[in-house]
């Protein structure tokens, strides 16, 4: 069976862009488009690129379980099968590579598994961000954001 542990780990977003992503996910979880499209014309076609890498952060350390009970099984290959699956087709997928569908599925995906039954789905994404923005800032101390 294939290993499915994560190679490299991933580099800490830049501040303004862990701002920036969650602005707009926030935005767009809120049915705020005037915001969501704010945020979209500041940061410009960059976006996209933002937010694939805001759902590795996410879907990764939740399907790249490694073992069961210390032991490689079936169900950990499959989830993490799943996890580079669903970020490829934020990717390449053509009905789901724009921004705003990026956004939805991060969104859908913190609905259905970060959120306990009628969990709040906007303070876990602002629980999200406020984690990537330490990140962000740890990786690069002298940055402040400016979103």
């Amino acid at each position: 069976m294939p290993k499915n542990t994560v190679t490299a780990p991933l580099a800490p977003m830049e501040p303004d862009d862990v701002a920036a992503a969650f602005a707009y996910i926030r935005a767009m979880q809120a049915d705020d488009i005037d915001t969501a499209c704010a945020v979209a014309d500041d940061t410009g076609p960059e976006l996209h690129r933002l937010l694939v890498d805001v759902a590795a952060r996410v879907f990764i350390p939740i399907t790249a379980e490694d073992d069961c009970d210390g032991e490689p099984c079936a169900h950990s290959f499959l989830t993490a099968a799943l996890g580079r699956l669903l970020l490829e087709l934020l990717c390449h997928g053509v009905c789901l590579a724009g921004a705003r569908n990026v956004a939805r599925t991060i969104i859908l995906f913190t609905e259905n598994i970060l959120t306990e039954d009628n969990g709040d789905v906007a303070d876990v994404l602002r629980q999200l961000g406020t984690a990537g923005m330490k990140q962000a800032m740890e990786a690069h101390p002298a940055h402040r954001p400016t979103a």
